[in-house]
């Protein structure tokens, strides 16, 4: 892992060629203990992964005080000057924007943008955020407007979107979506189902591999 700046963490892959852009979300920064182990896994078979920071997770790595996250058009403004200077910066042939929670959100409604300094090749989202608490509308939109190949990998027991939910939501065509046994919002699975959180962090990232790959 390389710390290229104080809001960039670079895990080198073997393909240099390929560049994953990874976006925290709402609540934890690019340092969260899944952040960090997500991109070892997937840099260690494969892609570069370079993790960043919201402004508003700067601020809060500046003075600790918690607080909102910015309005979408900051967290894309943010993304996109971020995906610009990373471009610049390692010229990668294939760009994949990848994002937890909100993150993934973020790359989905980023890939619908046309004049991105590099068309990206897919966007991959980690618990996407289908249902927030107290939301009785799906957040589809993102994702019917997104201009990429997409893959959504979703715990079947995520509180914002489960497997049941899924099967009733109208998704886009060009949506992959693979589910991780009794996995959680961030994919950690009951005891009861024989699973550990090791073994459903390995099975996203063989999904996320094979995606990238394909």
């Amino acid at each position: 892992m390389m710390d290229l700046n104080t809001n960039w963490l670079l895990d080198q892959g073997k393909d240099s060629d390929t560049l994953v852009l990874f976006a925290h979300g709402a609540g934890a920064d690019m340092h969260s203990d899944f952040m960090a182990d997500y991109a070892a896994l997937l840099a260690a078979s494969g892609p570069s992964v370079l993790r960043f920071n919201f402004p508003y997770m700067v601020k809060r790595g500046e003075d600790g005080k918690r607080r909102p996250p910015d309005r979408a058009p900051a967290l894309l403004q943010s993304f996109e000057q971020t995906l610009a200077a990373a471009v610049a910066a390692f010229a990668p042939k294939r760009l994949f924007l990848m994002g937890k929670s909100m993150g993934g959100r973020m790359a989905a409604m980023l890939a619908a943008n046309d004049k991105l300094a590099m068309t990206p090749s897919g966007v991959i989202c980690l618990g996407y955020p289908f249902l927030p608490p107290k939301k009785t509308e799906p957040r589809l939109e993102p994702l019917w407007e997104c201009a990429s190949p997409l893959l959504i990998l979703q715990g079947e027991r995520d509180s914002f979107g489960k497997r049941e939910q899924l099967a009733s939501w109208a998704l886009p065509e060009q949506a992959k979506v693979r589910f991780i046994t009794d996995g959680d919002h961030s994919f950690v699975p009951r005891k009861s189902s024989g699973k550990d959180l090791k073994a459903n962090l390995q099975d996203a990232v063989k999904e996320s591999l094979l995606f990238i790959g394909s």
